[in-house]
This record gives C-alpha cells, sequence and structure tokens, in this order.
C-alpha cells in the first residue's frame, strides 16, 4: 500500500474519510463536507447513530449532487486521550471498511484540545493503514476477485502535509521490516527452513547490512554442540546467522546485540509432540523472524545506532540420528547440559549463540526473542510477551515503550531459587526444571549463558501468530517484536542527528 501526502481540502470524487470527536463533533473540514452535501453527517449526529468514540464508523452513501461515491465518519474518541497507538487504529480501521474501495481520501483537521498536530495525526494514521493492510495470500489460487483488496493508494490531506510526509517515512521502512518478519512466521515449513532461512536474511546486504552465514562444520569447530544437538535428526543443515548494521559508525561502546530462535519447524524431536496443533510449529521461528525483521527496519530508515542480529536456525526433528532424552551436551561456553527433554529445544539453540554473541561483539546489552515456553501463554495469554532480565533498566526502557506501540511486555520474576531447579546430579545443567515455573526456569538457563552481560529475554510464544486480528495488527503471523525494539532503540540508543 503507498500513502501519500498532500494539503487540505475536499476531493471532488471517489471515497473520502472525516473526522469526529468524542464531544467535540464534526472536525472542521467535516462541517464544509456537511454543508456541501445538504447536513448528512450533522443529521447522522443528531439522530444518534454516530457519537464519535474510538474507532467508531459510519458509512453513508453521497447524496446526489456530488461526484463522491461514499463518506466514511470516523470517530476519534476523547481529543485529550488521543495517542499514537490509538491513532493507529483509527487508521487500521479505515482499512477495514474500505479495502475493496477505489479511490481513497483521508482529511485530518486540527482537533481541538488535542495534543497532535494535524501532520503528526496523518503520519500515526497512515502508519495504522499501511501495518493492518498487511496479507498473506502468496498459496492462495483460487481466491475470488470480490475477496481481493483494491485498496492500493490512499492519499492523506492535512496542514503541514510535507512535515507529515517526513514523519511518516521512517514509520514506511518499520512498517517493511514488520511485512519481512509476518512473511518469514506465515511461510510453510517445507518453504522455509534453515538454509532458505538463512538465505532470506542474506536479502538485507541491498540495505547494506553486512551478513556471516555459518554452517555445520563451522559451527562444529567452533563447538556450538547445543545448538547443533537440536538440529542433528533433521535432513536440513542447521545454519546460524549474523548480521550487523554499522549506522552509527566508530564507536567506543559495543553495539546492541538482538538474538533469536529459529526454529523453523518443532516435532518436539523425540519428546514428541501430540499431533493436535503441531502444524502451528511452522511459526517457533518467530523470535529470529522478529531480530531479521529489526535489522530491515534499522537498515532501512538509516538509524544511527551500531546493531548486531544473531539468529540460530535449525529444525527440530525425531530421526535415528536426533538427540536423546538422556545425552549430555557440551555447549560453547563449556558448560555442559543434560538433555532430559527434547522439545526443550529453544533454549538449548539460544545459549550457544547468546555466548557467541557475548564474547565475540561484547555488545552493550544482549536482548533475546524466542516463542520458548507454553507456560508463558498459561501466565500471560495472548495479552503480553514475559520479560525475564538481569537488569532494571532495560526492563523500564522496554516497557515504556511496548506500552507506545501496542506490543506489551511484562516483567516475570529470576532468581537463585529458580535458578537451582535445573541443577543436573551428572552435568553443569538440565534443560528442563520442575513441572511448575516453566518460563522462569528457561529463562534462569539462558541466564547461565550471558555472564555480567545486561540482558533481557523475551517469552513471545503468545504473541508471534494471532488467531485474531488487534488493530493495528490483521489475524496471521504478528511481527511482534520489531516495533517494540525499533521505538526502544530509537527512544534510548540511537545517536542524535
Amino acid at each position: 500500500m503507498k500513502i501519500a501526502f498532500a494539503g487540505p481540502g475536499l476531493p471532488d470524487n471517489g471515497t473520502v474519510v472525516v473526522f469526529a470527536s468524542l464531544g467535540r463533533g464534526l472536525a472542521p473540514t467535516a462541517k464544509k463536507l456537511d454543508a456541501k452535501t445538504k447536513g448528512v453527517l450533522s443529521k447522522a449526529l443528531s439522530s444518534g447513530q454516530f457519537s464519535g468514540k474510538k474507532a467508531q464508523v459510519l458509512s453513508l452513501i453521497a447524496p446526489r449532487g456530488t461526484k463522491l461515491e461514499q463518506i466514511l465518519l470516523v470517530g476519534l474518541g476523547k481529543p485529550d486521550a488521543l495517542d499514537e497507538l490509538s491513532l493507529a487504529q483509527v487508521g487500521a480501521k479505515i482499512y477495514v471498511e474500505l479495502a475493496h474501495a477505489k479511490t481513497v481520501t483521508v482529511i485530518v483537521d486540527a482537533i481541538e484540545k488535542a495534543k497532535w498536530s494535524p501532520a503528526e495525526m496523518a503520519a500515526e494514521i497512515g502508519n495504522g493503514l499501511r501495518l493492518h493492510s498487511y496479507r498473506f495470500d502468496k498459496y492462495r489460487t483460487k481466491l475470488a476477485k470480490e475477496d481481493k483488496p483494491t485498496f492500493g493508494q490512499v492519499r492523506i490531506l492535512c496542514d503541514g502535509f510535507a512535515k507529515a510526509r517526513t514523519l511518516y517515512a521512517p514509520k514506511d521502512k518499520v512498517a517493511d521490516g514488520v511485512f519481512f518478519t509476518r512473511d518469514l512466521v506465515s511461510e510453510p515449513p517445507n518453504v522455509l527452513y534453515p538454509e532458505t532461512l538463512a538465505q532470506q536474511a542474506q536479502t538485507l546486504k541491498e540495505l547494506g547490512v553486512k551478513v556471516e552465514v555459518l554452517g555445520v562444520a563451522e559451527m562444529k569447530k567452533l563447538g556450538l554442540n547445543a545448538l547443533l544437538g537440536v538440529g542433528q535428526g533433521s535432513a536440513r543443515e542447521s545454519k546460524m546467522a549474523i548480521l550487523q548494521w554499522n549506522g552509527a559508525g566508530k564507536s567506543t561502546e559495543g553495539p546492541l546485540a538482538f538474538i533469536g530462535k529459529g526454529v523453523t519447524f518443532d516435532t518436539g524431536g523425540i519428546s514428541i509432540k501430540p499431533s493436535a496443533g503441531m502444524q502451528d510449529m511452522k511459526w517457533d521461528m518467530g523470535g529470529a523472524g522478529a531480530v531479521l525483521g529489526l535489522m530491515k527496519a534499522l537498515a532501512g530508515r538509516k538509524a544511527r545506532v551500531n546493531a548486531v542480529g544473531a539468529v540460530g536456525l535449525v529444525e527440530n526433528m525425531p530421526d535415528g540420528n536426533a538427540q536423546r532424552p538422556g545425552d549430555i551436551v557440551k555447549s560453547l561456553s563449556g558448560q555442559t547440559i543434560e538433555i532430559q527433554n527434547t522439545d526443550a529445544e529453544g533454549r538449548l539453540v539460544l545459549a550457544d549463540v547468546l555466548w557467541y554473541t557475548k564474547e565475540r561483539f561484547k555488545p552493550r546489552f544482549m536482548i533475546d526473542l524466542a516463542t520458548l515456553t507454553g507456560a508463558i501463554l498459561i501466565a500471560l495469554g495472548h495479552e503480553m510477551a514475559g520479560m525475564f532480565s538481569n537488569d532494571d533498566a532495560l526492563c523500564e526502557q522496554l516497557s515504556k515503550a511496548g506500552n507506545i506501540v501496542g506490543e506489551k511486555v511484562w516483567r516475570m520474576p529470576v532468581s537463585d531459587d529458580y535458578d537451582k531447579i535445573i541443577n543436573s546430579d551428572i552435568a553443569d545443567m538440565k534443560n528442563i526444571g520442575d513441572r511448575g515455573a516453566g518460563s522462569i526456569t528457561a529463562a534462569q538457563f539462558l541466564k547461565r549463558f550471558v555472564g555480567t552481560t545486561p540482558w533481557v529475554h523475551l517469552d513471545i510464544a503468545g504473541m508471534a501468530w494471532s488467531d485474531k486480528a488487534r488493530p493495528p495488527v490483521p489475524k496471521g503471523g504478528t511481527g511482534f517484536g520489531v516495533r517494540l525494539l525499533e521505538r526502544f532503540i530509537a527512544d534510548h540508543y540511537e545517536e542524535k542527528a
């Protein structure tokens, strides 16, 4: 979808979108349109059909005497309550209502008592429109014409349209990153596996990202045995991709590091999962997908920051060469791990990638993302990601960023008492704990591979995929983590221009 910005005015044809706010009535241009259409909008307000509450819509057929086809009246809610997320949700609502319209013009006016200028509002509404327009129809060969959206371009008219265009431009690049992640998460596992996911990482070279891909031979030589053990039952060769974006040039401080779990399909291995729902395990690479999408977003908007992305890419399959419960592996760190359950595989992948990243890049901090545990779904459902950390300041910054963009996180505990649960009688640790506190003991496992480096683990098992739309996120792959981390970086770690 293309978003174009232009100066204020009333369109002569097509579909027009105007706004009203709760308690304030029609926006200025909506009043002009009301006069032009002989009171159509004011009649709707006085009839009680529409009050102006947030994301409320009223679709009206344009009356005779104009060349307009349709008028969509959209509520903004309370003007003093407008924020970035609510405006994006308004944009998403416009897309939902008008996905099959041909020509769409959105008119954004100054709203009394709102803290946002028309240009700022226009940029956020445009962002919501773009984010919610995502579809994954690649494999649908019999999609009916009426089910295909025709909404390819929208014009947004406002005062200060040049500023709106400037504000929107980086958001458009972030949306590219979100869409990249959604595409990766949506692909079937016969198409997306370690090798092809590594190839997708390589496409970011076009944006100036340095990309390295390690295969089994290189990882064996380095000693990434925890990662390799997960993939040894698969016919697909395991990979690790390392991406570097040096947008700040030479710096005395280490880069920011983001690590992703990339299990392209997870059967559970020898500890095989029940068949019901196993098809969902194609998105067990959601953490890696988010890291790749973040790197695309940062490079796309030329972020003034040095960042590293590292993703461990494996397929967990149960053949005769597969890792067994009872095996002991020596990780890259030198610590030994007793495998008690081969379905607790993501933490094994992350253990080696975390240690590799820590030792090679000496980062300022590390943040890992992983669809790691079903237990986090029991704790937090599909509303928030679980956040575990050894650093209070990072947690506070991530929480604020998540609340702004609508990708929320909730801090969970880590402590020595939980850490003792994963001690093994015959190795340095075991890869699962007791039945209780499954998400916490998984985080405690990861914590053993970060040393003193500031670190955050985001368990996104409930957030990488959604069975229903949550505007501005449509149903399916969510791209969770890209906007959260991009905003976190922009607000706290990017060099000023």
